[in-house]
């Protein structure tokens, strides 16, 4: 017995210097941006003391508020069409039975795992062939789907922890499947719809990639308008808004795992 627990105790202690490290090879670049961010010099090499200048600056900028309305209006266009559409797939998938079913399930995740460079290349070659002109409707186009198998996925996970004899009793007792589908088992699905929601809503948000490829001009998204402004370099106001979007998307992504976490509980 005291033989394994002396043999135990060093791989614990590696285990935690390895999480130690693991941990400040994740964080410590973030933890130098979000210093810099204070840093009252307009050079990000040198410290020339704190400030929040850089932070009201990004208020008072126009092309970082016509950016983030183009942003959000992107996400929120993509996340309401995905959540309809992933919540549909998602039920109808788990719940019935048709010919080529592993087929379009294959096919309906594809784009968890397909590179973005390959969905934004397919994305612009099907636009151009159909002539269709870019604009910021394009981006939300392509935008939909990716949001939609992840709102799909989550929302599927949510569905192998219901019970199915819920519906089949109000059916039963008279209900109609819509009736059913609305009052039965939409509100058992909330808590997956809305956290796959927030999940696509911070990926479509963080999004450059795809939006470069599909965006008309004028229709630059927040992330396309960072990597515009740090090819002449990396100035404390593109630090101060790469900590604001981390911060909303770190707190997002918790929200919604929260949010499913509770769900599964239930």
């Amino acid at each position: 017995m005291n033989i394994s627990t002396n043999k135990g105790k060093p791989l614990v202690s590696w285990q935690a210097v390895f999480s130690v490290i693991m941990f400040i090879l994740m964080y410590l670049p973030i933890i130098v941006l979000g210093f810099y961010s204070f840093n009252q010099s307009p050079y990000s090499a040198s410290w020339q003391g704190f400030t929040l200048d850089w932070y009201r600056k990004l208020l008072s900028d126009d092309r970082i508020l016509s950016a983030l309305q183009n942003s959000l209006i992107v996400a929120f266009c993509a996340v309401g069409v995905a959540a309809v559409l992933g919540t549909l797939m998602a039920v109808g998938l788990a719940r019935y039975q048709f010919p080529g079913k592993r087929l379009y399930q294959g096919i309906a995740y594809l784009p968890l795992i397909i590179p973005d460079i390959a969905i934004a290349v397919a994305t612009l070659v099907f636009l151009a062939t159909f002539a269709i002109p870019l604009s910021i409707w394009t981006i939300v186009a392509a935008h939909v789907v990716f949001c939609l198998a992840y709102v799909g996925l989550v929302v599927s996970s949510r569905l192998t922890n219901l019970d199915p004899h819920l519906e089949e009793a109000a059916l039963d007792l008279g209900a109609t499947p819509v009736q059913a589908f609305l009052q039965v088992l939409l509100p058992q699905l909330m808590p997956g719809i809305v956290a796959g929601c927030l999940l696509a809503f911070v990926l479509s948000l963080d999004d450059f990639l795809i939006a470069s490829f599909t965006a008309g001009s004028g229709s630059n998204t927040l992330p396309m308008e960072i990597f515009s402004r740090i090819r002449t370099g990396v100035k404390p106001d593109i630090n101060a808004l790469s900590i604001l979007l981390i911060l909303v998307s770190a707190i997002v992504a918790f929200i919604a795992e929260s949010i499913r976490a509770l769900g599964e509980r239930k």
